[in-house]
């Protein structure tokens, strides 16, 4: 009888180390996901500045502006001027860039002047 007792103490011990193990691991994987997401996301910031210097970009990186957010920048050229937006792999736009774009499309882009005295 007394090493049933034993036996029993024994397994609600190891069902506690247990429980206090998958609980850490779990918020160790958490932290892991989160950095991971964060690095993820610098990175993409800082790509996005060297972007108009690779090879396939279709214009000339020289007449880009930079802007960073919400999109990525402004390209000029002699007859356009086009509102940039650097994606990779499966990303998305964001919903104020989906507003943007249509806006865009609809034609609500103002050229403004403003003098400062």
């Amino acid at each position: 009888m007394e090493w049933v007792a034993i036996l029993i103490f024994v397994l609600v011990l190891l069902l506690f180390i247990q429980y206090f193990l998958i609980r850490s691991l779990k918020r160790i994987i958490r932290d892991l996901q989160s950095s991971k997401h964060s690095m993820a996301s610098r990175y993409g910031k800082m790509s996005e500045q060297f972007m108009p210097f690779l090879d396939n970009y279709p214009f000339n990186p020289n007449d880009f502006r930079f802007i960073g957010s919400p999109i990525d920048g402004v390209q000029f050229t002699d007859d356009m001027v086009y509102f940039i937006e650097f994606k990779v792999g499966s990303s998305s736009l964001t919903q104020k860039q989906k507003r943007i774009k249509k806006l865009i499309e609809e034609g609500k882009v103002q050229f403004k002047e403003i003098r400062i005295k």
